[in-house]
């Protein structure tokens, strides 16, 4: 698995230098002292390579000047991650069937961001944390823990067991996201944009929600949405 561009592979520096197996970096990059002295550091090979050679690792996708090779994404077991996310007070994102890697790696950033927050995603129906991902991710992959579970219907049992309160997205007949008062530890529910969640997860909800829109024939795609749902889960968790 590839890391394209200085954002990731800096992050990944800093949080999981572990997991890089070698880096490719640009000749004259501003950064190439900094990554010649953490690869010293933990070992990790760095090469000095010209432009074409950077565009040929990164199949001519915008890399700013630095690609990494590194280990495949590590989810967790889904009983580790409930344990954690319950001890810790994580909010966590149970996403239904959403399949745009643009989409995923959106809402990895916004959660790496804002903080405490963790995804669980089904293995069929749904994209994995892919090269796509990471790069939209920009580094926020590194502190997102994510689980891949065979049901998401049982993941958000187990989470009830835990005692998260479970909220979920809809549509409409929903009430708005600013007069909920929520329950912590929570999870949250989206669904992909076209089809929203589906009607056997809806029944597991506490509460369906969705954001208010003045122009009614606008709709935000699920990325934006979700930082707009996440940033009010933070502003009434720091109450």
């Amino acid at each position: 698995m590839k890391l394209y561009g200085k954002n990731p592979v800096l992050e990944r520096l800093k949080t999981n230098p572990k997991s890089i197996k070698y880096i490719f970096i640009e000749q004259g990059h501003i950064e190439s002292g900094y990554i010649h002295m953490k690869g010293k550091q933990w070992g990790i090979p760095v090469s000095v390579v010209p432009y074409t050679k950077i565009q040929k690792l990164a199949r001519n996708l915008n890399t700013q000047g630095i690609v990494a090779d590194v280990e495949d994404f590590p989810y967790l077991d889904i009983n580790d991650l409930l344990q954690t996310a319950h001890q810790k007070r994580w909010t966590v994102l149970f996403l239904d069937r959403l399949t745009d890697p643009q989409n995923l790696g959106g809402i990895m950033r916004t959660c790496g961001s804002l903080g405490d927050f963790a995804i669980v995603l089904p293995t069929t129906e749904s994209v994995g944390i892919t090269e796509s991902v990471l790069r939209v991710a920009c580094g926020g992959d590194n502190y997102v823990p994510v689980a891949r579970v065979a049901n998401l219907g049982h993941a958000i049992e187990k989470a009830k067991n835990y005692g998260f309160w479970i909220m979920g997205t809809a549509v409409k007949e929903a009430k708005s996201i600013f007069e909920v008062s929520m329950q912590f530890p929570l999870g949250l529910v989206l669904g992909s944009e076209d089809k929203g969640v589906r009607e056997i997860i809806r029944k597991k909800l506490d509460q369906e929600v969705m954001i208010p829109m003045k122009a009614v024939r606008m709709s935000l795609n699920v990325a934006h949405a979700t930082s707009i749902l996440c940033y009010e889960i933070i502003r009434q968790k720091n109450k």
